[in-house]
């Protein structure tokens, strides 16, 4: 064989243009598979900057639906909308989680009548609304797993009366999921998605977002390992899903992101349902930092971490990139 034959397979031919590289792509990245997670505040006409999140805020309910009219014009599909509630208003067992009128549910009417095709996810958990911070209400020094859930299913029936689209129960108490689609169901929400945080981890990735959310300050040392997962566990991770699934979740997710990708494609994998990542405020703040001291490219590094996940098998990203990545995206099929 003479040296210009060899090798016969040649894998850098594919790799030489850029046309043959988007030829042959295995995983595509699309606006379509974005959510943008935005923080409410109570107010008018003001925004407040989240020194832990570089470049977020949290908006009064008038400036968040100008901010869903900017998801719109990007064709982001999809919006997640998390409250920062003033602590004179928080209580022991999160009690204004029940009203259908606190800050989500006006803020959910607010944006559905200005964006009615715009899609809306509600968090359901209680540690927005509790002074302690925890997912759950306290009995004797622990979570009391059957009246949390009592609670989280009249706070997901408020939320899908305001127009809520998908509710997303993230307070990890068992058997909520079943529960809450009942409660939807008696209530004639047949149609709202229910959207769990199936596999969430008791991780340290979250700390940005609770100075967003300004929850759990006070939790103490042993913080919420009681109720979310293990991060050593994977095959666990599977039976929470698996369970999920058949109390009625139309999608899961996977939180948080890149530290779990392998949790992400064993679901994708065995389940072969839609399955959601969330990158979390730490993830979003590590790129975003280290972008600013110029040791990393932002929008190299912000679409490459996307594309991770629906290499993985995500079918959706709860991302706070979300506009930035919608601009560069979009940007790109125009040129196209």
């Amino acid at each position: 064989m003479s040296r210009g034959q060899y090798p016969a397979t040649r894998m850098r031919r594919n790799r030489m243009t850029s046309f043959s590289r988007r030829l042959v792509a295995e995983t595509t990245l699309s606006v379509d598979d974005l959510i943008w997670p935005m923080f409410v505040i109570e107010g008018s006409d003001s925004a407040e900057s989240v020194d832990s999140m570089p470049g977020v805020e949290r908006h009064t309910i008038d400036r968040l639906v100008a901010q869903a009219g900017i998801a719109v014009e990007l064709r982001i599909p999809v919006i997640a909308i998390f409250p920062a509630i003033d602590a004179a208003l928080k209580d022991e067992d999160g009690s204004l989680a029940r009203d259908g009128d606190n800050l989500v549910c006006r803020a959910v009417r607010a944006v559905k009548a200005a964006h009615p095709d715009l899609g809306i996810v509600c968090d359901v958990a209680l540690d927005p609304f509790t002074s302690h911070g925890h997912d759950g209400v306290l009995r004797n020094g622990e979570i009391a797993n059957d009246d949390t859930v009592e609670i989280l299913c009249e706070q997901a029936v408020r939320q899908a009366n305001a127009g809520c689209d998908i509710i997303a129960p993230s307070d990890m108490m068992d058997g909520r999921v079943g529960a809450i689609r009942a409660a939807l169901d008696d209530a004639g929400h047949q149609n709202v998605q229910i959207m769990s945080y199936a596999a969430k981890y008791a991780s340290g990735f979250y700390g940005p977002f609770r100075t967003a959310v300004r929850a759990g300050a006070t939790l103490g040392s042993e913080g919420k390992s009681t109720y979310q997962m293990d991060p050593a566990n994977s095959d666990e991770a599977m039976h929470e899903i698996a369970l999920d699934l058949a109390e009625g979740a139309d999608i899961v997710i996977v939180k948080p992101g890149m530290p779990y990708l392998d949790i992400l494609a064993r679901a994708k994998a065995e389940f072969g349902v839609p399955c959601v990542a969330y990158q979390v405020s730490g993830e979003y703040t590590m790129i975003t930092a280290a972008s600013d001291k110029g040791w990393l490219d932002h929008d190299r590094v912000m679409m490459e971490s996307l594309l991770a996940f629906k290499r993985a098998g995500a079918d959706g990203i709860l991302t706070y990139f979300a506009p930035a990545a919608a601009r560069l995206l979009n940007d790109r099929q125009a040129k196209a």
